[in-house]
């Protein structure tokens, strides 16, 4: 539910119907949302498989550090390619920034996972409330976005408590990957 392949996708969602953009036509709301998780969630999935199935990655859930290195570049690339539709779609620029701060999260997580492994999990939440909390400081949200907001952050704390008791990361990884994805998307949206 809360892989960042479908993170992107949700945080779409979120700003369309939590923003003056939620007076657009439903169809053409439903259109944008679809296309990005095609882009942002649906090729990178055909790409891990691929590569799973290639025998260059040992299990789809990208659990060893050293093998995380393509998926992200393709994921990068898929998020940049988001960007650009929501760019030639007329989206605010707050919101085509918004996969241009996950593809940053993205590169930062794919550098530092050649040393240490930092949640990409988090990451993804973590560009999730930013995009929620650049919308609300930035006064172009619906009232009800301080429920979003509140909600976001307590799934990332929900998500990040997973993760660290599956032992996947250790809190200091989870932390990284929450303040990498916060301070990416925050920033580039505020361009």
């Amino acid at each position: 539910m809360l892989s960042p392949v479908v993170v992107p996708a949700y945080g779409v969602f979120c700003a369309i119907w939590c923003s003056y953009l939620a007076f657009n036509p439903s169809g053409t709301k439903w259109m944008v949302v679809l296309i990005s998780f095609l882009l942002t969630g649906l090729i990178p999935i055909a790409a891990i498989f691929a590569l799973y199935r290639l025998g260059r990655i040992s299990d789809t859930g990208l659990n060893e550090r050293t093998e995380r290195t393509v998926p992200y570049a393709i994921t990068a690339i898929a998020y940049i390619a988001c960007a650009f539709f929501l760019y030639r779609v007329g989206a605010p620029s707050w919101l085509w920034l918004f996969p241009v701060g996950g593809c940053l999260a993205v590169i930062v997580n794919m550098t530092v996972n050649r040393w240490w492994k930092i949640s990409a999990h988090a990451a993804a939440m973590g560009g999730l409330v930013a995009l929620l909390s650049r919308l609300a400081f930035d006064g172009v949200a619906m009232p009800w976005i301080i429920y979003w907001v509140t909600g976001a952050i307590m799934l990332t704390g929900l998500l990040g408590t997973a993760r660290i008791v599956l032992g996947r990361h250790t809190p200091w990884q989870v932390a990284a990957g929450t303040f990498n994805g916060f301070i990416s998307v925050f920033l580039i949206t505020a361009l």
